[in-house]
């Protein structure tokens, strides 16, 4: 048996693949990050410990009593502080987090972090998280001994053995094009280098379960548990992208497309370049278009119009064809990386009326994040990748009008991808691969299996789609400041 453990935004998920690469078992367990100011977002990561403990022990005793290898996935960009062992000395930060708007300005220029760095600098990822916390709570940056991202920090207390991998450390905004950390670029930020782990690669087993974690897992003690990787990278391998061009979105609190590369792209500002968390003889990159604002909006749209699910799919999708045409949504809840990389834009309802009811303000809310996404895709055209379909993953993209809706506003077919939870099967593989039971060539094998969705069906929301694009246009920049001319 291999374990693949995912600490995604919302949940934690523990899956169990058999020898064959068979699910024999799947758990989660949700959590809720906290927002004490404005523009933050963190979360004690206990609460990801005590979540995945409840995960595993969910999971059959005997199956858990044969893993042989465990692997990691985990969300991206934020940053745990620790002691040596792993202690948390404050709240994880994580990647919707905008604290650090500020702090953006202490990097060198556009064109030299898109050459050095291979990404714009953006709030909520690790190194402006840092700076934040170097300017603001500079007694806890000193006391510490781990920055981390939130697998690495997992891994800590799995193993007792700090570390890192490129495809983590490439969405950190504090290492090159090639995953290794920038030593140089720390120096310049004046942030100490002694807080970065040192690097494993993904499949390879940087630790092994201390006897303590084993116990209360009723796992094998010394499991080796490999290095894992970021959550989209190792969805990726869950998903069977293996091959150079390969593109899936994947939909959960936010969404992403993501595009398999041979070789390392060109830099964009619009569209990020990190690892994959995949053995060397497969793509060592992908370019993706990150959007900040998909489930997140969805699920803060469904709980203020006071719907559960069932209702909120019904309401929006009761009938097939927009029924307000002068009604948006922007769903940038907390502002927007691709293409706007737009730290203050805020979400809004636009075109409210005295007959808007539940109905319309919900499709409203499922099409602006499927225009949100759109922009993503068209950033992608602009550099020149053009996908000719796309894999779909993740949680939030299994009702089959909102699928319906995905392609008629990408203007794509979609072909679904046999696996819920790619995040944590991609995890158990490379825990299969951390204790030598796979070699890369058996992961063509072991990729699940896809079927066809649908074709798009209608080219109505091509003025939609522009209006909308129109609208963050008219906002962008009001946001976040007086928002107000005044005359001399």
């Amino acid at each position: 048996m291999y374990l693949g453990l995912d600490l995604g935004t919302g949940s934690a998920k523990a899956l169990l693949l058999d020898a064959n690469g068979a699910t024999v078992g799947e758990t989660s367990a949700a959590y809720h990050a906290v927002s004490p100011h404005a523009g933050w977002s963190e979360i004690d990561p206990e609460i990801w410990l005590q979540a995945l403990t409840t995960c595993v022990q969910a999971l059959p005793a005997g199956a858990r009593a044969a893993v042989k290898g465990i692997g990691l996935s985990g969300q991206m960009h934020g940053v745990v502080l620790s002691d040596a062992q792993g202690n948390a000395l404050r709240p994880a930060v994580l990647w919707l987090d905008t604290r650090a708007v500020a702090q953006l300005a202490r990097y060198p220029t556009l064109a030299d972090s898109l050459k050095r760095l291979g990404n714009a600098p953006s709030a909520g990822m690790a190194g402006p998280i840092l700076l934040w916390l170097a300017e603001h709570e500079p007694i806890g940056l000193q006391a510490a001994r781990w920055a981390l991202q939130p697998k690495d920090w997992l891994r800590l207390r799995l193993t007792g053995i700090a570390g890192s991998e490129a495809s983590d450390a490439s969405g950190t905004l504090l290492a090159d094009r090639q995953g290794r950390w920038d030593r140089s670029l720390l120096e310049t930020l004046g942030l100490p280098d002694r807080l970065l782990a040192p690097h494993f690669a993904s499949h390879e087993a940087a630790g092994t379960l201390t006897a303590s974690v084993a116990a209360a897992w009723g796992l094998p003690a010394d499991t080796p548990v490999a290095a894992g990787g970021g959550d989209t990278p190792v969805a990726a391998l869950g998903s069977g992208l293996l091959l150079d061009g390969s593109a899936q979105l994947t939909t959960g609190s936010g969404a992403q497309i993501v595009v398999i590369r041979n070789a390392l792209p060109a830099p964009s500002a619009k569209l990020n370049c990190y690892r994959t968390a995949a053995p060397p003889e497969l793509p060592r990159w992908y370019t993706m278009a990150a959007m900040q604002n998909a489930g997140v909006a969805l699920e803060w749209a469904r709980r203020t119009l006071g719907l559960d699910w069932p209702a909120a799919y019904a309401a929006a999708f009761g009938s097939s064809l927009r029924t307000d045409d002068e009604l948006f949504f922007l769903p940038y809840l907390g502002g927007e990386r691709t293409p706007w990389m737009d730290a203050q834009v805020r979400g809004a309802w636009v075109g409210l009326s005295p007959g808007t009811d539940n109905g319309a303000l919900m499709r409203a809310a499922f099409e602006g994040v499927a225009f949100a996404i759109r922009a993503g895709l068209d950033a992608l055209h602009a550099q020149g990748t053009r996908p000719t379909q796309l894999r779909l993953a993740g949680g939030g993209s299994v009702h089959r009008a909102w699928q319906q809706l995905l392609m008629d506003v990408l203007q794509l077919p979609l072909e679904a991808v046999d696996c819920p939870n790619a995040s944590a099967r991609g995890a158990a593989l490379l825990g299969g691969l951390a204790a030598g039971h796979w070699s890369t060539a058996d992961l063509y094998a072991l990729a699940p299996a896809c079927h066809p969705v649908g074709e798009p069906a209608s080219v109505r929301y091509a003025l939609p789609y522009r209006r909308f694009c129109d609208l963050y246009a008219r906002l962008a920049g009001w946001f976040g400041r007086d928002g107000l001319q005044t005359e001399n």
